[in-house]
Parts: C-alpha cells; sequence; structure tokens
C-alpha cells in the first residue's frame, strides 16, 4: 500500500488538544453507556478509532479520564447556573433562569448529568468530593443572592440555596424520565413559579432607605 493510501486510511493527524476532546467524548458515551465500572479503556479506544496506548498518551487511568470528564460538566453546570443568576436583576427571573438551567443541563446531547447526578463511583473520595462540591457551590452561588436580597443570615440564605438546587435537579431528572412528556421550557416554568411562591414570601430589603419591604402575598 502507499504511503498516500496508508495516510488517508488513518485521517489526518490530529492535535494533542484536539484528540483529548475526542478521547472525552468516546468515554462519556462509553461511561454514560456502561457506568465506570463496566468501562474498559479498550472499548473508550474502541470508540474513539484508537489504540489503548493512544489513550494512556493523554490519561494515565481510567480513574484520571473520568475526572477529567467529571470536572468537564461541574464547571458547565456552575457555569449555566451563574449566567441564570447574572441574566437579570428581577428576582423572580433569576429563580426561573436558575431553574431552566439544571433542565437545560440534564436534557443537553450524551446525558452528562449522569456523571454529576447518578455516578457509581462516589464511594471513590475525588468522585464524592466533586459531586458535593458542586451541589455547595450552586447553592452558594444562589445563596448570595439571596442573602443580598433578603439580609437573612447567611446560614438560613445558604439552606435555601442548598433547597433551590435539590429541587431544581431531582425535578428535572423526574422530567427527563418521564421522556419530556410535558416540554421543557414549560416544566422548568412550572418549578420556577412554585420556587418563587416560597423565596418571594420572605421581605425585600428597599433599594433606597435600607428597610424590610413587604411583598404582597399570592392571590387566593
Amino acid at each position: 500500500m502507499s504511503t498516500t493510501s496508508s495516510t488517508r486510511l488513518r485521517g489526518p493527524r490530529l492535535s494533542r488538544s484536539a484528540r483529548r476532546t475526542q478521547l472525552l467524548a468516546a468515554a462519556q458515551e462509553v461511561f454514560v453507556r456502561c457506568g465506570y465500572h463496566a468501562a474498559a479503556m479498550d472499548d473508550i479506544a474502541d470508540r474513539a478509532g484508537v489504540s489503548k496506548p493512544v489513550v494512556y498518551q493523554h490519561f494515565q487511568s481510567k480513574l484520571e479520564l473520568y475526572l477529567a470528564l467529571l470536572d468537564e460538566h461541574i464547571e458547565a453546570l456552575l457555569d449555566a447556573v451563574r449566567t441564570a443568576l447574572s441574566s437579570t436583576r428581577d428576582n423572580k427571573q433569576r429563580v426561573v433562569a436558575t431553574i431552566a438551567a439544571y433542565f437545560e443541563f440534564v436534557d443537553r446531547d450524551g446525558e452528562p448529568f449522569r456523571l454529576v447526578f447518578e455516578s457509581d463511583l462516589t464511594n471513590e473520595q475525588a468522585v464524592r468530593q466533586r459531586v458535593d462540591d458542586v451541589t455547595e457551590r450552586c447553592a452558594r452561588a444562589i445563596a448570595e443572592v439571596i442573602g443580598e436580597d433578603t439580609q437573612l443570615p447567611s446560614e438560613q440564605a445558604m439552606l435555601l440555596g442548598v433547597a433551590l438546587t435539590g429541587m431544581a435537579q431531582v425535578s428535572a431528572r423526574y422530567w427527563l424520565s418521564t421522556q419530556g412528556s410535558i416540554p421543557r421550557e414549560a416544566a422548568s416554568a412550572l418549578i420556577g413559579q412554585m420556587s418563587w411562591r416560597g423565596l418571594g414570601a420572605f421581605p425585600k430589603i428597599g433599594p433606597d432607605v435600607g428597610q424590610r419591604v413587604k411583598r404582597p402575598g399570592p392571590r387566593r
């Protein structure tokens, strides 16, 4: 076979960063389909169309590969939550946008949420720490906004932040399990409305006089 033919069959040589991206995509598919324990580096190499030594050139172990994926998706979720919180100064819309960010995350192609919320490797300290950390960091970002708005003590604001993140991710995963029988936007808006009914009951600090302003209660 000529050199030209051989090169064409192998395809173009990828840069290191492009190869890493390719391997992460292949690993995500295998980990989501099989779980961490059943996944093999051979499976990941086959899915990427490379030899196993190529995988080890980029990742020293299966755990390192898994953690790299987990870090990538954790940062994506955090970015989505922060973007939602900074998208408006209207707190009702902030709540709705934050809930929507979780629904969008669980609905992403490749199901990355399964690595973050449904990992079968939470007995591994490095994984458990990351999974706990993303919940805390999302809750803290929400708690900062709640605290600024209501002047509640930080412990109370954090508890409300944890409650909101928990409700968002559990309801989003349940929605996905029903195969989207309710459109995503309608489902996230429904949960957002319920969340605001709760958070909206807390007194708001007046922007000029620094006094607590009681929001009107929901109409009956």
